[in-house]
């Protein structure tokens, strides 16, 4: 958010109709979305970043707002330098002037603080802000992609894009918005990486839309007992799972093992149990063949122990899931995901 936002966007008359119509803006959407190529997958950000932008994005049902997205906004607010600042009042690495923050700020990282210094509570506010713009621009009815007229609102402020008809030009305010858009717009790709290929959702439904919801965590790391409904955590070690080399990892690793990711796709519209185990006994009344597999059915395998893994049907012969420690969050043929003999069956929750 750059010194014409953060100039205009405390002084215009129009703020509070802005504020208005972006709160009004839904961060969900139940209509039919179509998304293609969606990925989760994220690539050279700071480490400290990356958690919070992949929820960031999971948190918006809008697939344009993407990981990618979200880090290279950041690079060219403030290539992701916490404690950056501006000549105009703007601060922290999202740089939100103080007007804004008020509307947009949570303590999101739970350290009892409110501060746009702070990377989870800013790069929070940025996913919430850039997902009501996108929202307010697909209904718009301008002819343009919804990811550079968002920009433009976040840089600029929504007013001139409404006054433009679009991105404004480069004649205006020396082309600082039309330039942070292109820049923006075109560095996405040297942060976009798609572990185990792309995952193509179509459709809306319980199925389509938990699987769609799992996908924009491809590329997170599995943590044995991490993630929960509310995104990825660290897990922890029993003995037997969770190790790598000998070390326990689970219990620093901030990510999900198979059913969390599961139990997170569906929740909480579908309430499913932890384990998947638990998990196939919850939907084992609604079986499902190989040859009528949808999108977002859940796909198990079992052993003498019993049932030990499960992922989303993908399509196309394939499945998405976090298939063991060392591993990601991921995309993979289902007849090789696990061996083919433990293949038990699907259901559909």
């Amino acid at each position: 958010m750059n010194t014409i936002a953060k100039g205009l966007l405390l002084v215009v008359a129009g703020v509070a109709a802005l504020v208005v119509v972006l709160l009004a803006g839904p961060l969900s959407s139940t209509a039919a979305e179509s998304i293609d190529d969606l990925g989760g997958g994220i690539q050279g950000v700071p480490p400290e970043y990356e958690p919070w932008i992949r929820r960031a994005a999971a948190a918006c049902e809008h697939p344009e707002l993407t990981p990618a997205l979200l880090a290279a906004q950041i690079q060219q607010e403030s290539g992701f330098d916490a404690q950056a600042g501006s000549h105009a009042g703007a601060q922290g690495p999202a740089q939100f002037i103080p007007g804004t923050w008020a509307t947009w700020g949570r303590d999101a990282d739970g350290n009892g603080r409110n501060d746009p210094h702070d990377i989870g509570d800013a790069v929070t506010a940025q996913g919430r802000l850039m997902c009501s713009l996108i929202g307010q621009a697909k209904t718009s009815g301008l002819r343009d992609d919804p990811r550079r007229l968002a920009l433009a609102g976040y840089n600029a402020g929504w007013y001139a894009v409404q006054r433009f008809g679009g991105v404004p030009p480069v004649t205006f305010a020396d082309g600082e918005t039309y330039h942070y858009v292109r820049i923006v717009m075109a560095s996405m790709k040297k942060f976009e990486a798609r572990p185990g290929g792309a995952l193509s959702v179509r459709g809306s439904g319980s199925g389509p839309d938990a699987l769609r919801r799992g996908g924009h965590y491809i590329g997170t790391p599995y943590s044995y007992g991490g993630g929960t409904p509310d995104g990825p955590g660290t897990g922890f070690c029993d003995q037997v799972n969770g190790y790598a080399n000998g070390r326990c990892v689970a219990s620093s690793t901030v990510g999900f093992d198979c059913s969390s990711l599961v139990q997170y796709g569906y929740w909480p519209s579908v309430q499913l149990p932890r384990t998947a185990a638990a998990q196939y006994s919850a939907t084992s009344d609604r079986p499902v063949t190989r040859g009528q597999l949808k999108p977002g059915d859940l796909v198990f395998w079992s052993n003498h122990t019993g049932i030990y893994h499960v992922g989303f049907y993908a399509g196309d012969g394939r499945v998405l899931h976090a298939p063991r420690t060392g591993r990601v969050v991921t995309v993979e043929p289902l007849d090789t995901a696990m061996p083919a003999a433990d293949y038990h069956g699907a259901t559909r929750p």
